[in-house]
């Protein structure tokens, strides 16, 4: 039997891709939608803009919406809702006891709570017993910033073969990183917006939080130096980042690029339904990833690197483009779900 799932934030860009990955799951099957009052009480297909290219899934649309009411759903809960939100709702949610598996940013650095990234760091759900001294019956679970996500994939095989000190990342950032309706098209298209507010700073503190090591019963951030700087692009989807290492140990080009083709996690050990095949794809062309040929590839899970060389100033510079709103965010809560389900954790 499939377990129940249920969406909070459902009707918003993060939602909607929760709800569409939800189709026909292997483990899981989507029950309930939540979403602000103005849209509960009313079909799931009347209340949602639907923005996605694929069609909204047959089994959602006449779902009614619900209040993001704790009790009121199953046990497991997917969030995408916004910060803002979720700081209330989610830690109400888990004192109830359900399984919140969130996109959010508002637990995101606590210390009892996992900000999980997979392939990289599965022993971080042994925090999740710290939670109990909340009150918690349940538990909060998080994915990182969606740029994070991206940035941390293609470090993680560096990290684990040679080392890290230092990490410059710019990131070019999708529009639909910014929800719906998002940037303004005045101020976005033909242009480069280069802020995102607290961007830089989720993207710094979270890398080293996620390659942080497990102590006790908490996680002592990474030793890496990480500077951020980011952008919003017209891009649809999609966040491309260029991104400069200096290593602990001597490594050559090709065993950067051995590196990331052999990585692989307990996802992919497990062969958890989300988890690509090869979640680091080396690109060998000169000018590639691009979001409009790549962003779709592998079901938005796996990232791409390419145009891999030295660098003048740290040892070597790389592109890599990830799928924001798949892999950097409602691909990633699913993800982290199955290894959940895997761990015994429900």
């Amino acid at each position: 039997m499939k377990i129940e799932a249920g969406v909070l934030g459902a009707t918003g860009m993060v939602g909607q891709q929760l709800v569409r990955l939800l189709e026909n799951h292997p483990w899981f099957e989507l029950k309930w939608v939540a979403a602000s009052e103005r849209s509960s009480g009313r079909k799931y297909s009347e209340a949602t803009s639907w923005r996605l290219a694929w069609p909204m899934p047959a089994a959602a649309r006449d779902l009614l919406v619900d209040d993001c009411q704790p009790g009121r759903g199953p046990q497991l809960v997917f969030s995408g809702l916004d910060a803002r939100a979720a700081a209330g709702i989610e830690p109400e949610m888990a004192r109830c006891g359900h399984i919140v598996v969130s996109n959010a940013s508002s637990f995101r650095m606590e210390q009892d709570v996992p900000l999980l990234v997979p392939e990289i760091n599965p022993d971080h759900l042994k925090l999740v017993p710290g939670q109990a001294a909340r009150g918690w019956k349940g538990m909060v679970v998080t994915n990182p910033n969606c740029s994070t996500i991206t940035l941390t994939m293609t470090l993680a095989a560096l990290e684990r073969r040679f080392g890290l000190k230092r990490v410059l990342v710019t990131t070019m950032q999708a529009i639909s990183g910014a929800g719906y309706p998002g940037v303004p098209s005045m101020d976005v298209l033909g242009n480069v917006i280069p802020f995102i507010k607290n961007e830089e700073e989720k993207i710094e503190a979270e890398t080293r939080k996620i390659f942080g090591l497990l102590s006790g019963d908490r996680v002592a951030d990474a030793d890496m130096a990480v500077s951020a700087q980011t952008n919003r692009v017209p891009v649809l989807d999609g966040h491309t980042m260029s991104i400069s290492v200096e290593l602990k140990q001597g490594a050559g080009l090709e065993d950067l690029k051995q590196a990331w083709r052999e990585f692989r996690g307990v996802p992919q050990q497990r062969r958890l339904p989300s988890a690509p095949a090869q979640p680091v794809m080396v690109m060998e062309e000169p000018d590639r990833p691009q979001p409009r040929l790549d962003v779709e590839k592998e079901g938005g899970m796996a990232t791409f690197v390419g145009r891999a060389r030295p660098c003048p100033v740290l040892h070597y510079r790389f592109v890599a483009m990830g799928h924001n709103t798949v892999r950097g965010a409602a691909g990633a809560a699913l993800l982290n779900a199955e290894l959940m389900k895997s761990e015994g954790m429900f």
